[in-house]
């Protein structure tokens, strides 16, 4: 009987086993701890001042006379390490399914919550003027976490369960959810400057394709292979140009803002993260605002 080499997994082909991670053993992985040399898997290593060390060696370091919460393990972007790297991916998913839910037994609030810019509604009588325009600022939020189709939810909820787990570990709690939001709302931003202004839109596409621009950005960083992430956005990217009914805008808007706050999570120097970080959220934050107002000073 054939048996799984300790330690790691024959690679097709060759005798030479894949190192795992010493913590998850079905994770393979190409980094090995800079003090111990175990192999570990992205959400086990902890940035050092060279390479990466693993939980039990920067435990074992607490006694070096720095402060314990710098000796504390953290990922890779600064943020405190979980005993449930996934929790908030589960929250958000819920929250999805929860508005879900509610619409499918309540569908007028699909009026009520979908992103809109500035349009006529003529119910109930005498009828009033609905929109991101008139002061209905929370639709650019509530839009993000409603659908409508078992399909739609269905491909974003895949996309964000996918995704997000693995950029959670990676990021931390805080500054996963952070990338979230912006993401969801540099999307809604685009979408409400770009699409007609009675033009409804929903769905949390945008987030998720933030979520997309964050993994390729990570990836490059860890110099993992890129090419199956790149596939699957480009082939999600023609799926967005090509089919009928999707708001591009939001996508593109969510993709790009997913991408400039990675590059600030992952790529600020040690010495300066907390401020580099803050400041690349800030920088989608105050873009995503500024498109905002713009939109509305021209629609009023």
């Amino acid at each position: 009987m054939d048996q799984q080499p300790p330690g790691g997994r024959a690679a097709a082909g060759s005798g030479v086993p894949t190192p795992t991670c010493y913590r998850h053993p079905d994770r393979e992985t190409g980094i090995s701890c800079t003090r111990c040399g175990r192999p570990i898997c992205p959400e086990c290593m902890v940035s050092a001042s060279v390479g990466f060390q693993c939980p039990d060696c920067v435990r074992q370091g607490s006694g070096t006379g720095h402060h314990p919460a710098a000796s504390r393990p953290r990922t890779l972007a600064g943020g405190s390490l979980a005993a449930d790297p996934r929790l908030v991916t589960k929250i958000l998913v819920g929250i999805n399914l929860a508005v879900f839910l509610l619409v499918s037994v309540r569908p007028a609030l699909v009026g009520d919550l979908t992103l809109l810019g500035l349009a006529w509604d003529p119910s109930p009588p005498p009828g009033s003027v609905e929109g991101v325009a008139e002061g209905q600022w929370y639709r650019l939020v509530t839009s993000m976490f409603l659908h409508q189709e078992v399909v739609h939810i269905g491909f974003n909820m895949l996309g964000l369960w996918w995704l997000g787990g693995q950029l959670e570990a990676a990021l931390g709690r805080s500054r996963y959810l952070a990338l979230y939001l912006l993401s969801g709302l540099a999307g809604s931003a685009l979408t409400y400057l770009i699409a007609a202004p009675n033009q409804g839109s929903l769905g949390a596409s945008g987030a998720v394709y933030g979520l997309f621009g964050a993994t390729a950005v990570l990836m490059r960083r860890m110099n993992y292979d890129m090419r199956p992430v790149l596939v699957l956005l480009a082939i999600n990217m023609v799926f967005t140009f090509t089919w009928g009914g999707i708001a591009w805008e939001a996508h593109v808007g969510g993709l790009i803002a997913g991408v400039v706050i990675a590059i600030g999570m992952v790529h600020a120097p040690r010495e300066r993260r907390t401020a580099v970080q803050v400041g690349a959220c800030a920088l989608v934050l105050l873009a995503s605002i500024g498109i905002i107002v713009a939109r509305t000073m021209s629609l009023t």
